[in-house]
């Protein structure tokens, strides 16, 4: 009898364990919190769904305002939102994250890819698992993911930034970028679309140089900085991410060159809102970022309810008719938006 009690309290002891490793492990990572414990393939609710999003890195203003439109998807339309990213923007980095998620086998895997090419064969294996694929914010369109959901086409974007600067620019001089990952999809798309407008709109202006920041705001204002040591008659920069569009309007301001050098980029509101209001920056190029975040959530539900996409659809009030192109499997949040200091405070992020 003795020895019956001692199995049985060292059964209970593991696991007692055993439950407090899985507390720890699943503490890493942020679910929504009006969403249950569990869902799909990654949790303890077979009926919910599991959406797990991956961004370039965590903890920058931009990824975090998809992550609360994310979140306010998953408590209105019942699923689990997992939010998990790198520190850095490191492809390594994401595709250990990329490989946990698939080990906790979650029902739909987001990836907003550092480098698309890297990442293709990890998503193939995520598909293998039986989990479904997609991206956002950046494509990785060599890759087996079923659908792509899109900010806004790179000619749009493209064709923004360029317009913006060159009115500020008075339609001539010299201008450089300033963009982020060497291997961004979507940046560099947007460049070839910059490089082309500005050659056949703006015969008498010129870029001079493109340089690759990362997603580190001080290397861009360092970078900035040297690029007009480097060309004394550059007029314009352009950040072509959420890090490097205050960088260079920062670099401007610390250079008093406002009014001299202008600027343009691809920058959240409020982290632009005092160059905007000192005048060294012209605008910011974006979209509604919470609205994309809640767009991917929406998605990975459909997709793992086996819902077919419209080619016109409905997904909230404010998102009444996002587009669906199946050739190239994109959903489409719409137009990008220029922000300026008239409107820059209708957007909290």
């Amino acid at each position: 009898m003795r020895s019956t009690t001692l199995s049985r309290r060292s059964a209970t002891a593991v696991a007692a364990v055993a439950l407090a490793a899985l507390t720890a492990l699943t503490g890493c990572t942020q679910r929504n919190p009006d969403a249950g414990a569990g869902g799909g393939g990654g949790g303890a609710s077979a009926d919910r769904v599991t959406v797990a999003f991956v961004p370039k890195l965590q903890g920058i203003p931009y990824f975090e305002a998809m992550n609360t439109g994310g979140r306010r998807a998953a408590q209105e339309l019942g699923i689990d939102w997992i939010y998990r990213g790198a520190s850095t923007a490191d492809p390594g980095a994401q595709t250990e994250i990329v490989n946990s998620l698939i080990q906790q086998r979650v029902d739909v895997l987001v990836v907003a890819p550092n480098d698309p090419d890297s990442m293709a064969p990890v998503l193939q294996e995520a598909k293998d698992a039986g989990i479904h694929v997609m991206t956002s914010d950046t494509d990785a369109p060599n890759s087996v993911r079923e659908a792509f959901v899109n900010q806004a086409t790179a000619e749009g974007i493209g064709t923004a930034l360029t317009d913006s600067l060159l009115e500020a620019m008075g339609g001539q001089g010299k201008y450089a970028i300033v963009s982020c990952g060497q291997t961004a999809a979507n940046l560099n798309s947007w460049i070839e679309v910059q490089r082309r407008v500005t050659a056949q709109k703006y015969p008498n202006a010129q870029i001079v140089d493109v340089v690759y920041a990362g997603e580190d705001e001080a290397q861009s204002v360092s970078m900035a900085k040297d690029l007009m040591n480097a060309h004394p008659d550059l007029t314009g920069l352009v950040g072509e991410c959420t890090a490097s569009a205050p960088g260079v309007a920062k670099a401007v301001t610390e250079a008093g060159k406002v009014g001299q050098v202008f600027t343009v980029g691809l920058g959240t509101p409020q982290s632009m809102k005092q160059y905007l209001d000192n005048g060294s920056s012209s605008a910011a190029i974006l979209w509604d970022v919470e609205q994309l975040g809640y767009l991917t959530a929406w998605a990975g539900k459909q997709l793992a309810s086996g819902t077919p996409f419209q080619q016109t659809n409905s997904v909230n009030p404010q998102l009444n008719a996002v587009q669906w192109t199946d050739s190239d499997k994109m959903l489409l949040l719409g137009d990008p938006l220029r922000i300026t200091t008239d409107n820059v405070d209708q957007y909290k992020y």
